[in-house]
């Protein structure tokens, strides 16, 4: 499978109360070509782990409605675009809403301020990799259900075996569950919001053997 491939396969699934940012536009924050951006951003993404060949794969639950929804690229909102790019390298991410007054994403914010002092290239992913809210508030997030994640389960499987990651770190009880399902192994870390920072910030130090005054 190509990378080209894989995007065009998440752009055509449509499921109701759930924002597919490779197929949807927000009225609200979107411009003409948001959509075609978020390609772009996840083509770019993607391109860069497949070259560098990534070693572990992150996996979060679902997009929320101010990180991957807006940028196309899970676990990451608009405030830490740079920082990935700068990260592993890649030129031509983009902002792609119109939104000048947004507010971090918490588990963004913590996902990357731990990626930030690891010093290796990280896949991340969600097990779901669209935004479920709950209906008719588009900016709400919400828990995708088993339908759901039965109907997306395969992009999971596709993309575990295309970049082979050596390990899978499942961010919370609802990931590391999904995992299970599809009969594969991770190791669990506490998922850093809801005051699940520092244990988070702790688990991944024993995993990563990262000094823990970092995390001070």
């Amino acid at each position: 499978m190509t990378v080209t491939e894989f995007v065009d396969n998440l752009s055509a699934i449509c499921l109701p109360n759930v924002f597919n940012p490779y197929r949807d536009s927000c009225p609200t924050y979107d411009h003409q070509e948001s959509t075609a951006i978020r390609r772009q951003n996840l083509t770019l993404f993607l391109d860069a782990m497949v070259n560098i060949g990534v070693p572990t794969l992150w996996l979060g639950r679902d997009l929320g409605y101010r990180g991957g929804r807006r940028t196309g690229i899970a676990l990451t909102d608009e405030h830490h675009l740079q920082l990935l790019s700068e990260t592993f390298g890649i030129v031509g991410l983009t902002k792609a809403t119109v939104d000048t007054d947004f507010i971090k994403e918490r588990t963004a914010t913590e996902v990357w301020k731990a990626l930030s002092r690891i010093n290796q290239p990280v896949m991340l992913w969600n097990v779901f990799p669209f935004h479920p809210y709950e209906s008719p508030d588009p900016f709400t997030n919400r828990r995708h259900t088993k339908y759901e994640f039965d109907f997306c389960s395969e992009i999971l499987v596709q993309l575990i075996s295309w970049l082979q990651p050596t390990e899978v770190v499942a961010l919370g009880a609802d990931a590391e569950t999904a995992v299970g399902r599809l009969g594969l192994r991770c190791t669990k870390v506490r998922h850093p919001s809801y005051g699940g920072q520092t244990q988070f910030a702790a688990e991944i130090h024993q995993i990563y053997r990262i000094g823990q005054h970092v995390y001070a």
